[in-house]
């Protein structure tokens, strides 16, 4: 039987040779996440939910039971297990590779026990606890960067501008040294995803930043990156006051640059949207190798040899 690892590696293994990149599906079992907090609150919303993001094309299921929006109070790990097991539970049996969205060694054991393969800690191991736990089941483990707890930021996408030098090697930098924590618990390398945490202590300015400089993020990170633009704030910049629910435009741009700039996973709201627009440029592009590959055969060919006819 496949560890968790070794599951997980291969269902991105798939989506890659299949589109490029995986798709992680967002389902928040929350009252007040930032984009649609309350939608998936019940159990019964939450399976409908993870139905939903299965037919839409998802290779991931991120269940979360703690917003991370802004000023967002803490849940206790209690709380959170209450909100999430039932759907962990529901997509495991369905044959989903699911993530658990949590910074609580208590919640990432009880949801790996019910079937989830993925630890996804926004927190930049602020617990070295669940390094602990990751390592102990042989589950993979995203790694978010960021700077401090929800509850402590400002604002949407504000952070001073002063706050870092090169934020590229700055939080490269920052997210190796919870790497190297978490390897040093007995997480593998292998196991380990970096995602550079946009809109977590950035401002605007340096969320768009790290996404245009996305391949020089994945030279540096070593392991596959993780990029969650999907319905943020920052998206706000090409198109000021649109609500996170109007920002559908500027995610699929913002997933479909990640992907070409090297991204292994995109965390998206919008799963079915986010597959069609990868799927038809990486058909259009494929048509268009084989034309040009077409053209260049028929340029180096005689006039017989191309099906025409000698002139006398």
């Amino acid at each position: 039987m496949a560890s968790r690892i070794e599951a997980f590696q291969a269902v991105l293994d798939r989506a890659r040779n299949a589109r490029g990149v995986a798709l992680m599906g967002i389902c928040n079992v929350t009252p007040d996440s930032f984009s649609d907090g309350g939608a998936h609150f019940s159990p019964e919303a939450a399976r409908a939910r993870v139905d939903e993001l299965l037919a839409e094309g998802a290779d991931v299921i991120d269940i979360g039971g703690e917003s991370t929006r802004p000023r967002a109070e803490p849940v206790s790990p209690e709380e959170q297990i209450a909100r999430v097991v039932d759907a962990v539970r529901y997509a495991a049996s369905l044959g989903a590779c699911v993530s658990i969205d949590t910074a609580s060694p208590e919640v990432a054991s009880v949801a790996l026990e019910a079937g989830a393969a993925v630890v996804n800690d926004v927190s930049c191991l602020r617990d070295e606890d669940l390094a602990r736990v990751v390592a102990s089941a042989g589950a993979a483990f995203v790694l978010m960067h960021t700077r401090g707890t929800p509850d402590q930021m400002v604002g949407f996408s504000q952070y001073p501008a002063a706050a870092y030098g090169d934020i590229v090697q700055d939080i490269c930098a920052e997210w190796e040294g919870a790497a190297r924590r978490a390897r040093s618990l007995g997480v593998q390398s292998r196991s380990l995803v970096m995602d550079p945490g946009l809109g977590f202590a950035k401002n605007a300015a340096q969320s768009l930043e790290l996404l245009a400089r996305l391949r020089e993020i994945v030279a540096i990170a070593g392991v596959p990156v993780a990029v969650g633009a999907s319905r943020k704030s920052f998206l706000t910049a090409v198109d000021p006051g649109a609500s996170p629910t109007s920002r559908a435009g500027a995610s699929i741009a913002a997933a479909l640059h990640a992907a070409h700039e090297g991204a292994a996973i995109l965390r998206v709201h919008d799963v079915r949207a986010t597959r069609q627009a990868l799927d038809l440029e990486r058909r259009c592009a494929a048509i268009s190798v084989q034309h040009g590959q077409l053209r260049a055969r028929l340029a180096g060919e005689t006039p017989r040899e191309a099906g025409g006819h000698d002139r006398a």
